[in-house]
């Protein structure tokens, strides 16, 4: 792992066009080399966007892997290259919206897409935050990500375990929440709402944590820019009247904000997660053939 970090150092000093053909070529050898991934991404695809042809999806399955491998390799230029570097690369759409994020309690809500690192280093370089973190296996992997990911302004990393109250606390003291949504842990703390027609376990805590700290929600996310010119930061409006008065609803709504954003750039979101993993009682699940 060290020497593929050290590797990886190495990498940040390519240009990014070079540097993006070249997590295109590995992500290319990966979609052959990891039938067990290429599976559950064909599964999820299925049940998200039957309206292809298998053809057409396993095309968007490829071109997703090969997304995913340039985020990782891409990566290496957030962890190492100077500020103005990635000021240069990184397109904020509109501007970063620092007023309004100190006007209130605000919750940073950034879905699974490739590139959410990059929407991290963005609004790192602007304000500290905080957010969920899970301890790598590899001490020298978690050790050169806690940095790359701490090198601007510092953020406040909170662990599963340390509950919603340190959260609470931190967006009452006005610190931002960073938080990724859409992952399937489990049905605690979780309801069955559709995710493109399909029931799927979803986490309500952004419904409630936005109802307990009176915080507003901004949608961030980060996508490619054409021809290997960097990346889009887009921060969305704030959501009027959310969550309302029915947590379901709210999250419900949280789904298909997510939906629309997954169909403008289909082949940059996480579909290698077993995002149905989780089934009401007495479904079978989609991923038996995948364990």
């Amino acid at each position: 792992m060290r020497l593929l970090i050290a590797f990886m150092w190495l990498l940040h000093w390519l240009p990014l066009p070079i540097l993006g053909r070249f997590g295109v070529a590995v992500g290319s050898l990966l979609f052959i080399a990891m039938p067990t991934r290429r599976a559950i991404a064909l599964t999820n695809l299925r049940l998200c966007m039957p309206e292809l042809t298998e053809r057409q999806r396993v095309a968007l399955a490829r071109q997703h892997f090969q997304a995913y491998s340039r985020s990782v390799w891409e990566r290496s230029i957030l962890w190492w290259s100077s500020e103005a570097r990635l000021n240069r690369l990184i397109k904020k759409v509109p501007a970063f919206p620092g007023q309004q994020i100190a006007a209130k309690p605000t919750i940073l809500l950034c879905p699974h897409f490739v590139c959410l690192d990059v929407a991290g280093a963005a609004t790192a370089m602007e304000i500290s935050a905080s957010s969920m973190y899970v301890q790598q296996k590899n001490a020298a992997f978690d050790q050169a990500l806690r940095a790359g990911r701490s090198r601007f302004k510092p953020p406040k990393l909170f662990t599963r375990q340390d509950g919603i109250k340190t959260i609470l606390r931190a967006l009452r003291d006005g610190l931002p929440y960073f938080m990724l949504p859409d992952m399937d842990f489990g049905e605690k703390d979780a309801e069955f709402v559709p995710f493109f027609g399909v029931p799927a376990a979803t986490l309500t805590a952004t419904a409630r944590l936005a109802l307990a700290a009176k915080a507003q929600v901004i949608p961030v996310i980060a996508t490619f820019l054409p021809n290997y010119q960097g990346w889009q930061v887009t921060y969305y409006p704030a959501w009027d009247d959310y969550p309302g008065d029915d947590i379901t609803a709210a999250t419900r709504r949280m789904n298909e904000f997510i939906e629309e954003r997954v169909r403008e750039a289909p082949a940059e979101y996480f579909w290698t997660h077993k995002r149905f993993k989780t089934r009401p009682q007495g479904e079978a699940s989609f991923y038996n053939q995948h364990k």
